[in-house]
């Protein structure tokens, strides 16, 4: 096994150990529960697991449309008109029973990442399943959700590998970028030392420069006042010599 699959894992393993252990034993697991249907309590099966609830009304919906051939009406049209209770009204369920089924499902979100499937039937608008009227069929209702169940998780946990695989490849990328900036940015700071103590060099060469052109300046100076001097001398000669 390589090093990525075992971090991933890892990375898994510590998501789900900060779970509280009440928590985690309801996700994925089928047990008996109750929904109001008309005022009324009903017995359903239901099952907890991650995501959202969007995420669990869409894949129950395919599960069981490829499972059992049972296509549940209550998306509307483009998502509009969208019902609380998806359904398939007198649909054969053999697993279940022999008489034709009405098969209601509920999806709602316990939190903000968890979602919530009820399932219920009944043999008519009257006749709802429950665990003691119809104990044997009931049974068999729960074994279809918890055999949804293992295929949720199995779904989640890839999804959840998928995305823990996309992290880790975003978070090497980002160490690489930060190891390249570093590296360009100490070559870059080097370069900028060389040049700091080159011009240093050459701001001390121009400063012993200035001094002794500061020097040459005073007597430059001191030699054109003598050259104006001699000069003028020059000139007072020449006019001396003119007015004989």
């Amino acid at each position: 096994m390589t090093k990525k699959p075992i971090i991933i894992l890892l990375l898994l393993g510590s998501l789900l150990a900060v779970l509280p252990l009440s928590a985690a034993a309801q996700l994925y697991e089928a047990h008996n529960g109750s929904v109001n249907v008309e005022r009324q309590a009903r017995d359903a099966v239901q099952v907890q697991t991650d995501g959202s609830a969007q995420w669990l009304r869409d894949f129950w919906q395919s599960w069981l449309k490829d499972t059992y051939n049972i296509r549940l009406k209550g998306n509307g049209m483009l998502g509009v008109g969208k019902k609380d209770v998806l359904e398939a009204q007198q649909v054969p369920v053999s697993s279940v029973s022999g008489k034709l089924l009405n098969f209601y499902s509920i999806i709602v979100a316990p939190t903000d990442s968890t979602a919530q499937l009820s399932v219920y039937a009944a043999f008519d608008k009257t006749s709802y399943l429950s665990a003691t009227s119809t104990p044997s069929e009931y049974a068999a209702l729960r074994n279809i959700a918890q055999s949804f169940a293992a295929a949720a998780r199995q779904k989640a946990y890839r999804e959840q590998l998928v995305a823990a695989e996309e992290q880790l490849r975003a978070s090497e990328k980002e160490k690489e970028r930060l190891a390249k900036d570093v590296t360009n940015l100490q070559t870059n700071t080097a370069a900028n030392l060389l040049k700091i103590a080159t011009l240093q060099k050459q701001n001390e060469a121009n400063v012993l420069q200035a001094r002794q052109d500061s020097v040459k300046l005073v007597r430059n100076a001191q030699e054109l006042e003598l050259y104006k001097q001699r000069v003028q001398r020059r000139r007072d000669q020449l006019s001396a010599l003119d007015r004989k």
